[in-house]
């Protein structure tokens, strides 16, 4: 038997929002990163998320390990991103009283 060397495209996609996805899931790569760097197997990962494939799960963490500096930076957009988001909906949407003014809906529903 002869063993043949090939190049491999790691399974990820960058989406039109910047958000990569393993495979051809909606599955992200921070959620499969975060998944593995919590302690769980491959295996593991793809109970948790029956859409991925298990060789595409060993791809993508083979990546993680052999470029930290590039998927950190990549993680660090998206959660100052996710910050952003988060301000701007609070600031958008006004958190105090929130509760009171949902309980007063239920109290007066023909308001």
């Amino acid at each position: 038997m002869t063993l043949t060397t090939t190049t491999e495209v790691i399974p990820f996609r960058v989406d039109v929002d910047g958000v990569a996805r393993v495979g051809g899931t909606r599955v992200t790569l921070d959620t499969v990163l975060a998944s593995f760097e919590s302690g769980a197997t491959a295996e593991e990962i793809a109970q948790q998320y029956p859409s991925l494939e298990l060789s595409d799960i060993y791809y993508v963490i083979g990546y993680y390990l052999r470029r930290p500096s590039e998927v950190a930076a990549y993680l660090r957009q998206r959660e100052a991103e996710a910050q952003a988001v988060r301000d701007e909906n609070g600031s958008r949407f006004d958190p105090q009283g929130i509760r009171d003014r949902l309980l007063s809906r239920r109290a007066n529903p023909e308001r």
